[in-house]
């Protein structure tokens, strides 16, 4: 009774550092560009407006869309937050410090207490795990419902209960919708469930995961089948077709190194690469070692279900021949922390000597991610900035009708037309002659802000300046940020 105390006090204490480290000063730092403006723009078009959407965001790469399932996880915490995007922002941290506590219940399920609570400890001050579950973003939800597959899928193994497919099925039907690299995860349960569920009699059981993926994928397929399957087509030539994927022998082994080290370099060890090398041997040696030791129980289940999730997950990796991006492994962020947990737990139990090694590696691993800790540095105070250059875009229209353009280097205007939206003073948006033949659209001034140096809004090519047909320009201002915001109106001048 008196160590289940304990346990729990720590574990308090855990979430308690990990809430703290993903809470505070959140609206601070959060980012918030295009992307994200983007997001809340169609979230609050659904709760205000009541445009439901059967499409999500567009991936990073390929030109095609994801399922929506993230807008309406966004809904409750925007309308709660009225329209302020740090809601969908404190989303993302509260699913992080759920994340959290799922890899101490992982830990413990799968081995014992101590790796739970090692592996939760390390995972709730990691830097790039902080930095991730500090901003509104679909990826970022993902370690939380790739660990919770995990897990059901080794209870169901270890537990014979087959009826577990059905949930597994509508939890990748959820994942699938944040990012598409949930396939690599699909490859990795379907193989641990060949080798310990593979009889026939499961068979009904695996439709039922079918029956369950459709229903959690369910928005997205209704958006296909109505609109002839357009995402379907472009994903099918992205894998078969694109400059970005295939399989190039040289590359190989490059890129199973570069991955499997940066699991633990950039997640565990905050780029300390010795203590990244340590951990990762020591925990590619407790997979080999350990799995050919334990027998058949649960622990063994766990052995063979992680070293399928590194193996596999960090193989498929060879498919894809573009730069691979940090978050492109929240798939697999859990991963490392119950690795590296279970070898401090291995290493600890050898004798009173060892004990003491473990604390000290303890210790280096606390040291060097309180380093990296995001808020140690002054704020990009982002979101803040954006809407006091939407006060001024206000202030400088005069309440009348207005376009409105954004020159940038590779940011996109959502996140000033979001606030320029929601506090009604949307802008006119420029339609093209075959649209708007008589130029209704096209109104008397013209607001550009610019983020990049040396601005020459006057003949710039893009469609919301050449739209607006000949201008000059009336005013000019400088915004937080060294941001400039000019304003533009018809030229009235003599040729």
């Amino acid at each position: 009774m008196k160590n289940r105390k304990i346990e729990i006090l720590i574990l308090l204490v855990i979430l308690f550092f990990a809430a703290f480290l993903r809470l505070y000063r959140i609206a601070d730092y959060i980012t918030f560009l295009g992307d994200e403006g983007r997001d809340v723009l169609v979230v609050k078009r659904i709760i205000v407006d009541h445009k439901f959407t059967l499409l999500g965001p567009t991936a990073s790469v390929g030109g095609f869309f994801l399922g929506p399932i993230y807008y309406y996880f966004m809904i409750p915490f925007l309308w709660a937050f009225r329209l302020d995007p740090v809601g969908p922002a404190v989303m993302v941290a509260l699913f992080g410090i759920a994340t959290v506590f799922l890899v101490y219940k992982a830990g413990k399920d799968f081995f014992n207490n101590r790796v739970g609570l090692l592996a939760a400890g390390l995972y709730a001050i990691s830097p790039l795990v902080v930095a991730y579950s500090r901003s509104s973003w679909n990826p970022n939800l993902m370690p939380f419902f790739s660990l919770l597959i995990i897990w059901v899928t080794w209870k169901m193994v270890v537990e014979g209960k087959p009826k577990f497919l059905l949930l597994i099925g509508f939890l990748f039907g959820i994942l699938i919708q944040l990012h598409y690299l949930a396939v690599f995860l699909m490859v990795v349960v379907a193989v641990y469930l060949l080798k310990f569920f593979r009889q026939f009699r499961y068979l009904k059981y695996y439709f039922g995961a079918i029956g369950g993926f459709l229903l959690g994928w369910l928005p997205f397929l209704l958006f296909e089948l109505r609109h002839n399957f357009p995402n379907f087509q472009t994903l099918y030539r992205f894998v078969f077709f694109g400059k970005e994927t295939g399989f190039a022998i040289k590359r190989f082994l490059p890129i199973i190194a570069d991955v499997t080290f940066r699991l633990f370099n950039r997640l565990v060890t905050n780029n300390e690469k010795a203590l990244a090398v340590l951990f990762l041997a020591c925990s590619l040696m407790m997979l080999f070692w350990q799995g050919r030791r334990v027998k058949l129980g649960k622990q063994r289940f766990a052995l063979m279900l992680l070293s399928f999730w590194l193996v596999i997950g960090v193989g498929l990796f060879i498919f894809y021949q573009k730069p691979i991006y940090d978050y492109y492994f929240g798939f697999m962020f859990p991963l490392p922390f119950l690795l590296t947990g279970l070898v401090l737990d291995k290493i600890a139990r050898i004798n009173k000597l060892s004990g003491w090694l473990v604390i000290f590696l303890l210790g280096c691993l606390v040291f060097v991610n309180l380093q990296g800790i995001p808020f140690r540095y002054p704020p990009n105070r982002q979101l803040e900035q954006t809407k006091q250059i939407a006060r001024i875009i206000i202030d400088k229209t005069g309440g009348k009708p207005f376009n409105f353009a954004l020159i940038t280097g590779q940011n996109s205007d959502h996140a000033y037309r979001y606030f320029l939206e929601i506090w009604g003073r949307k802008p006119i948006t420029l339609e093209n002659p075959q649209v708007d033949p008589e130029r209704k659209t096209v109104t008397e001034q013209l607001l550009v802000v610019c983020e990049v140096a040396d601005c020459q809004p006057l003949g710039h090519s893009l469609w919301e300046i050449a739209g607006f047909g000949k201008a000059e320009i009336v005013g000019s201002w400088t915004a937080p940020g060294g941001i400039t915001i000019m304003k533009l109106v018809h030229y009235q001048g003599n040729d």
